[in-house]
Parts: C-alpha cells; structure tokens; sequence
C-alpha cells in the first residue's frame, strides 16, 4: 500500500472475494494484485473492527477516506503552534514590503524545528484562499455590458517624422455571449470615453439594461474645468439610452471577471497578430482592430458547441433595448453671471452668448454639447444658441435686449425711411434728403432720431409745414425744423426779399450781350 493507492472498485471486489471464502492467493492471482496488498487490506479491516458489509454499503470516496486516511496535518505537533498565528500572518502580508518569505524567516527564528517555507506557503495558502472563496456568476441576456481600458497601447506612426502615438485600446464585452468590441481612442479622457462608448452601443445595435465601467477616474490624470464629472456624463448617456450605471467596485477585478479575460485574449488575437503592422492613422487603425475582432467573436468557443457571435445574434441582440432617434452627445455644465449686457461669456469657446436684459447680475447655468448652448435660471430655459467656437465674438437674439438696445440694433436707412413713411409722406421725402447727403452716418440716425421725436410731440400741421420750409431751403438739420417749431414761424408767410429794378432806358437788355459776343 506505499505505492498508489487500488482503485476502490478493485478492493470492493477484494472485500466480496474474501467474503465468499478466498484465500489471499486466490484472491491475488483472480484480482491481478500482489498477495502483501491482499494480505495488508485484509489485516487492516480486521484490526479496525470493520465489518465488510458495511464497507461495501459504503461510497467509493468515503472508502476511500476510511482505508487510506493517511497522517492528517493538523495531528501534526507543528500544525497547532502554526495555527495558532495564522491571523497575524494574514495581517501582516496587508502591511506595506512584508513578504511570505519574509513572515517564514521571523517564524522559523521562532520555532527552529517549525515548517519549510514549501510548507509554510502552503498552509498559509489554504487558509487565506478559505477567506476569499470565488462564487460563479450567472448572466442574463442583455443585462450587462462590462466596460474597460486595456493595460497596454497601441500606437500609429507619423509618416514624416516617424514619431509614434500611443492610443488607448477600449474594451466592452457582454457578459451572456462573451460577446466583445474594441476600439483604439487617443486617450482615457471622458470626451474619448463617451465616444467608444457611443459607438460600442452603436455597433451592438441595441442598449443592454445596465453598464459597468470601471474605476475610471484613476485614468484621469489632468482635470479640466470645462470637462464633466466623469460619473455626471456616464449618467447623462444613461439617461439618454435609458439605462443605468452600476459600476465596478474600486480594486475589484472579479465584479466584471469577463472583461478582464477578455482583454487577456485581445492582446493574443488583436494586439499579437497587428504587432508588425505599421498604422498612419486611427481609422485605420481601428479597421484593423475590427477585422481581429469579429475574427475572435466567430472563434468557436472552448467547451462550447457555438461562437459569441452565433450566440449573440440568436439568444441576446433581439432583448436588447432599442436605440435612440438621435445619437448623445456628452454634455458640459458650468455656471456663469449675466453680464451687464445681458450676455454670459463661455470660457470654453471664449464666445459670448445672450439672454434677456431682465437677468441681468443673476448666476444661470450653462449646459452646453457640441452643438448647443442652453442658458438655465431656476429651471426655466432662458436661451437656446447654437454653439460657436469663434473667439471674441457675440451670438445675441435680439429679443433678448431692452428697447432701446434693440432700437439701436435696427437702425439703417431704410428702417428710418419706413418710420418717416408712417409719420407722413413730407417727413419721408426730408429723410430721403438727409441719407443723400455724404455725411457719417451716425450723425444722420441722430437726425432722425430727433425727427421723429419732434413729430410726435409737435402739433401735426406746424411740424409738416416746418418740413416743407427745410425741403425749400435745403436745410436737413434737426436745430432749423426745431428753431421754426419754437419761434411759430410755420404760421407766418415768409417775408418776399427780391425787389423789382426800376424802368429806365440806361438798361442793356439780352440783345445787347449777344452782339458783344459776336464781336
């Protein structure tokens, strides 16, 4: 019995034949054993009191236990001292440069006669894996898609200096179907992250009910003040796909197990397989990528009588939720103070953008995509602009000014003209007059200005008639019509300065002139 222990089956069958009279010989040669194996079996069952029937009644491996239960370890005089400081050897290893082979040194100085450090390992071993049992996980369809950032880059070269560009690799797998898509991003920023993202789901044609990411924000190694909180735009995503967001526990690889195996298999049947290839740019790149995917997704599966891909079409992509009309489009928020001329400066862009004059030294919030700026106060919607990046400028409604600004805003030849016109046909032929004349313009809207506050205020006749006297005279000026106003001359006829010559005969008429020419 030192070498490898019969097969239970076979001593069963030693155990009947003895039973039914054999003698050890006979039992030897009928069984193909060495009789010294009969005869040790037999001695033992008789010395332990066992009685063969009920040996017989007995399953293979509790027989097996019963006739080969061996020297246990914890009979074992060095197993009781070593036990008793498992815990703090378990503590101990949590401790920042504490070791295995470190703890084995300080215990054998302790206990000279104690384990080898091959024992020691693996008693502490066995403890310390009772304490972190792994459970099997059972997924559903459609209910997960796992989300993480491969360790390692992948790189495109510029074609004129050669220089190479490390890019992110990103990685979602659904947990059901094993079902995987990666893609390479220049970076781990939330802007590239949303994108993947975006299109992974995309690319799956459906919306799983929840997403796991993982810890991203240790990727994040720069904060920008006009980025999102990372958590902030996974929720906003979410709420656009209508799902939810259950992410990974910080330092817990086994939450999204899947994932981590998936990378694994990418950096053998992606990141291997394209290590001699040189790439210009991304979207070669990820063609690239993509090909190598869909060829690991169509791998038949080991143990498995099917691919993820097969799997995927068949049993999950017709439960995953549909996709929305519009594709998301990450979402920026900051808040800024209403300018006093009723416009908020965007720090992003450095753009102003306005809203109505009555908000004026009020605090709104600003949401803004790549495509929209939409201005809150109090969670009503103040303004709605499409965004513009130029620098410097202003994208104002010109609803959102007071009247007078708004009056300013409109100011043009024509716009006066067509308020002259409303006033009175003369008005409109003296302000015709005053856009003729070669003057800076600003002065002439002035004019006007003047005009037509005088025709609101001054009796309708004696302003007409002031008009005609300024047509007559060729004087435009807002200070004539003002001064024939005050000094009441429209009701006076103007005195007649051209005096008749008397009759005389030392008059030289045309003939006269004529004749001289001639000469």
């Amino acid at each position: 019995m030192a070498g490898k222990p019969k097969p239970m089956s076979q001593i069963k069958q030693l155990l009947r034949l003895h039973q039914q009279g054999g003698g050890k010989k006979h039992i030897a040669r009928t069984l193909g054993i060495s009789r010294n194996t009969v005869k040790t079996y037999l001695d033992k069952i008789t010395a332990a009191g066992w009685e063969i029937d009920d040996l017989l009644a007995l399953e293979d491996p509790v027989l097996s236990q019963r006739l080969h239960a061996g020297n246990p370890a914890y009979k074992d005089p060095r197993f009781t001292y070593f036990s008793e400081r498992l815990d703090y050897f378990t503590r101990e290893l949590a401790r920042v440069g504490v070791t295995r082979k470190l703890l084995w040194e300080e215990y054998r100085a302790s206990a000279p006669d104690g384990y080898g450090y091959s024992q020691f390992c693996y008693h502490l071993s066995r403890h310390t894996d009772a304490r972190r049992p792994s459970m099997v996980l059972t997924h559903q369809p459609a209910d997960k898609l796992f989300i993480d950032f491969a360790g390692k880059t992948l790189s495109i070269t510029d074609q004129l200096t050669g220089e190479l560009t490390q890019c992110q690799v990103f990685i979602a797998c659904l947990p059901y179907s094993d079902y995987s898509f990666v893609m390479a991003v220049p970076s781990q920023t939330i802007a590239d992250f949303i994108h993947a993202l975006v299109c992974c789901l995309t690319s799956l044609g459906g919306v799983p009910r929840a997403l796991v990411p993982d810890n991203l924000k240790s990727a994040i190694v720069k904060a920008s003040r006009y980025e999102p909180d990372v958590n902030r735009a996974l929720e906003d995503l979410a709420n656009h796909y209508n799902t939810t967001v259950v992410p990974a526990r910080a330092g817990k690889p086994k939450d999204k197990a899947l994932v981590e195996n998936q990378v694994k298999m990418i950096y053998t049947r992606v990141y291997a397989k394209l290590r001699n290839q040189v790439f210009f740019d991304l979207d070669s790149l990820n063609k690239a990528i993509a090909k190598k995917v869909s060829t690991h997704n169509q791998t038949r599966m080991q143990q498995k009588a099917y691919c993820r891909t097969e799997r995927f079409l068949t049993e999950e992509k017709p439960l995953l939720a549909p996709l929305p009309a519009t594709r998301f489009e990450l979402k920026y928020y900051s808040r800024y103070k209403v300018a006093q001329n009723n416009h908020v400066y965007l720090g992003a862009d450095k753009h102003y953008y306005s809203v109505p004059y009555a908000h004026i030294g009020k605090t709104v919030q600003v949401i803004y995509t790549r495509s929209l700026v939409r201005i809150y106060s109090e969670g009503a919607l103040l303004a709605a602009h499409p965004r513009d990046s130029r620098p410097g400028r202003y994208t104002t409604t010109a609803e959102h000014l007071c009247s007078q600004h708004q009056h300013y805003l409109k100011r043009s030849p024509e716009y006066y003209i067509r308020r002259a016109r409303r006033a009175g046909p003369t008005l409109a032929a003296l302000v015709e007059k005053i856009f003729s004349q070669d003057r800076y313009p600003e002065q002439l809207y002035r004019t006007c200005d003047g005009l037509l506050n005088l025709s609101r205020k001054a009796d309708p006749e004696a302003f007409t008639r002031a008009c005609r006297l300024a047509l007559e005279h060729q004087n435009y000026s807002w200070g004539f019509i003002d001064n024939v106003l005050k000094n009441k001359m429209t009701g006076h006829p103007e005195p007649d300065d051209s005096k008749q010559l008397p009759k005389h005969g030392n008059v030289r008429g045309r003939d006269y002139y004529q004749q001289t020419l001639k000469l």
